[in-house]
Parts: structure tokens; sequence; C-alpha cells
């Protein structure tokens, strides 16, 4: 039996000058565990207009279900707002309020949750109240949570944070959220201490502290890592030649996922995490089109 996921947040455009791509951590997530092969349903809102149109039209080219994705008659379609005129210094404009700011509790939505085997949310999709209050109804059924925290400055806000990792079984951050969450806790982090360690201390108070049973922290080209019962499993990543980095934390994820709910431990997750990241690295865009064997030359191609 296929295993059910519900990804739940925001779907946008990501405006650039020149050119405009449709995207969203939560979107991106949903995608790529379609083509990996699970029934996944995203829970989100666009607006009634061009561009919920066609971002409606682009995740039905690849056969995702759109039954909860609710339509806006009075916001707009999410937009971001991409100044990369310095591409050392890319700057991000989130525009508000936008329709995936008022995502309403639907029965339908409900039941898409209490149906799934796992439910993956962020912190970004709860900065208004709409979208905030029916996540956290959403957070009370009997299902496997996971928290991508993807921290977007100005947008969070730590005591909704906190409320959430209440909630929350496996948690996914990277390693500069790592160091805002440990400022946050007042984790004490020695000056020289390296990624390991700083893991080490974070992940350990957040799993003494919330009912969190994993913690996954991604490091960029140094690769990822699990926290699991005081004990951290590393992986370090593959080297390949890089299009664009644009939505590989989402493959990442999808990877982990996917990996996670078929059994695998620690090790073999991290393994095919890393693989999905890397391979959608080597692609344009944050969502090509793939099937797994594409995903595991990767693996090959490091050996």
């Amino acid at each position: 039996m296929l295993k059910k996921v519900v990804c739940f947040g925001e779907m946008l455009w990501d405006c650039f000058p020149d050119h405009e791509i449709p995207g969203g951590a939560p979107m991106n997530v949903a995608l790529h565990l379609h083509q990996l092969g699970l029934a996944v349903q995203m829970i989100s809102r666009v607006g009634n207009d061009a561009h919920g149109q066609k971002i409606l039209d682009f995740i039905s080219g690849y056969g995702l279900d759109t039954s909860c994705i609710q339509l806006d008659e009075q916001q707009a379609t999410g937009t971001v707002q991409v100044d990369n005129a310095d591409v050392e210094n890319i700057k991000y404009t989130i525009v508000s309020p936008v329709a995936w700011d008022f995502i309403a509790l639907r029965n339908k939505s409900l039941k898409a949750v209490q149906g799934a085997d796992a439910f993956i949310f962020g912190s970004l999709s709860v900065r208004n109240h709409e979208s905030w209050e029916t996540l956290y109804h959403l957070l009370h059924e009997q299902v496997l949570n996971i928290f991508d925290i993807n921290l977007r400055a100005p947008f969070y806000d730590f005591e909704q944070i906190e409320i959430i990792l209440g909630y929350t079984d496996i948690l996914k951050i990277n390693e500069d959220e790592l160091i805002i969450v440990a400022d946050y806790f007042d984790i004490d982090l020695p000056e020289k201490s390296k990624h390991l360690e700083k893991s080490q201390l974070v992940c350990s108070y957040l799993t003494e502290n919330f009912p969190i049973s994993m913690v996954c922290v991604t490091l960029g080209s140094k690769g990822a890592l699990i926290y699991q019962e005081g004990e951290i499993i590393s992986h370090s990543g593959y080297k390949v030649k890089v299009a664009d980095t644009v939505g590989s934390g989402d493959a990442f994820l999808s990877g982990f996922v996917k990996t996670y709910l078929d059994g695998k431990k620690p090790k073999e997750i991290l393994d095919f995490a890393c693989a999905m990241g890397a391979y959608v690295a080597t692609q344009k865009g944050g969502t090509p089109r793939y099937k797994i064997e594409d995903v595991l030359k990767v693996k090959g191609a490091a050996k």
C-alpha cells in the first residue's frame, strides 16, 4: 500500500527580473514525494487569478492531487520578488499578505491529515493568524509530524515555534537555523566548537525538552546528520557539478521522508536524502522531472 503524506503551506512564484519560477518549500516537497511514488496531498491556498491558475496547472502537470488547495477571491497568489543584481547577495522580498496566509480549516483537509502516514509543515506558512489557527488544529491529529523549521526573517515567531515543537516528532533544521535556535533557548555553544559538537548540544536540548524523536541537521555542501537517542549519524554528502541549489534542501527532505517511511535505518536515510539533494542541485529549478534511477546515478558516479 502506498504511503500517504500531506504537505501544508505556501505555494508561490519566485519572480526574477526576467522570469518566474513556481515554488514554496512545501509545494516542492510535495512534488518530489509524488515523483518518488508516494500518495501526496497539498494543503494550501492560491488566489483566483492568473498566477493561481498557472501554479495549479503546473502541479496538475505532475499529477499531484489539488483537491485540498483552496481558492481565494480576495487575496492574490503568493509571490516572492527576487533581486539578483548581486549574485553573491541575492535579496528576497516575500510579499504579504497573500492567499496562503489565509488557509482555512476544511473538512477535506482534516480528513487528509487523519488518513496520512506523515504530515509535513514549516514556519513560514503560519506568519498570519488564520493559517496558524488551521495548522494548530491539524497538529493535534495522531500522525507523524515532520517540522521543516525553515526560518525566514522576519516571518517567524518563537512563541509559535515552541508550540509547534511541542507537537513535532521529526525536526529538520539547517546549521544556520541551529544557531538561531540555540540563541533563543540560551543553549551555550563553545565559541570554537565544530558543527558536530554544536549539533549534539542543540539536538540534545530539543529532544529532552520536546517530544522530538529525531533531528536532521543539513549542512549544505558538507552533507547532513541525524541525531537520535543521543547518537549522531553523519553523511558527508555527494560532490556534484551544481547548476543551481534552488530546491535541493526540499529534495533532501523528500528523500529523507520516503526512506524513513520505508523503514530504512538512519545511515540509509541520509544516503538517499543526500543523493536527492545533490541530484536536484545538478538540475535547473527546484522541481525537475526525474526517476529514482536518475538519483541513484549520483551515488554511482561518486564511487
